[in-house]
């Protein structure tokens, strides 16, 4: 392996992409990542990697991380502009270029804004989910199990499917959400529920019944509405029902660009 690049790689988002692009092998360090914890990053790095965990190295002097490179053949390294490394931060890419043939990454920006990982975790806890997939270049998602619910949706209101995450991702403001559940259209509700004042993942399949057992994958496509607390039952249901069409259309409107848009 000649080309490797290395990084936290957390979002895997679209500056990551353009280090990942170049390389023959990726290093992925771990510090603590919740856009895409531990190996959801290999969902979206199609190439031989390594994957650290920085309590692992973290003790490692600038000069033992080189030679660990060494180690894996390599001769280019592509790093991002604030890349640094060995213990306390201290080795940097000057370092790094007394060593190897060293590509650096300017940052990338859009609309002013440069892409980095904090930035993604910020507009998604602002509900600003749209801004985040286009930094990401494809849509949010979390990922966790299905776990037993109230029973009240599909007594009363409608059926949903319930979950509990599995790992510490980065929770996107309370509310309601346009989304993807496995693979179909839905409508995902976030927060704490007006019925028991519980916190609660749900997700509504639109238009189908289809129930899941197993791994439940919930893809952000756009935020609909803050969430609130309704009088009664029966406001709550007509709300839903809104809710509902609100998502139809934004689903439908965004059909055609999916593919296009984040492929």
């Amino acid at each position: 392996m000649h080309k490797i690049a290395i990084g936290g790689f957390d979002g895997v988002h679209i500056a990551h992409k353009e280090l990942i692009n170049r390389a023959d092998k990726v290093v992925i360090i771990e510090k603590g990542s919740s856009l895409t914890p531990g190996f959801d990053r290999l969902e979206y790095i199609n190439k031989p990697f390594d994957f650290l965990f920085l309590d692992d190295i973290k003790h490692l002097s600038p000069y033992e991380f080189i030679e660990y490179l060494k180690k894996l053949n390599a001769k280019e390294i592509i790093v991002g502009e604030d890349f640094r490394f060995g213990h306390n931060r201290s080795g940097d890419i000057s370092l790094l270029k007394e060593h190897f043939k060293v590509e650096v990454i300017k940052e990338i920006k859009i609309q002013g804004t440069g892409v980095h990982a904090k930035t993604i975790r910020e507009l998604i806890r602002k509900g600003e989910i749209s801004k985040a997939n286009d930094f990401l270049g494809r849509f949010y998602k979390i990922k966790g199990t299905k776990i037993k619910g109230q029973g009240l949706g599909k007594k009363e209101l409608v059926a949903t499917i319930n979950i509990e995450l599995f790992k510490p991702y980065t929770q996107p403001k309370s509310g309601v959400y346009a989304t993807k559940t496995n693979g179909f259209d839905s409508i995902t509700f976030l927060g704490i529920r007006s019925t028991d004042n519980n916190f609660s993942i749900e997700t509504h399949i639109l238009d189908i019944e289809v129930d899941f057992s197993g791994l439940i994958e919930i893809e952000f496509v756009e935020f609909l509405r803050e969430n609130r607390k309704f009088e009664s039952l029966s406001a709550l249901k007509e709300a839903i029902k809104q809710d509902i069409q609100n998502c139809k259309s934004v689903l439908n409107s965004r059909k055609n660009s999916y593919a296009k848009q984040y492929a």
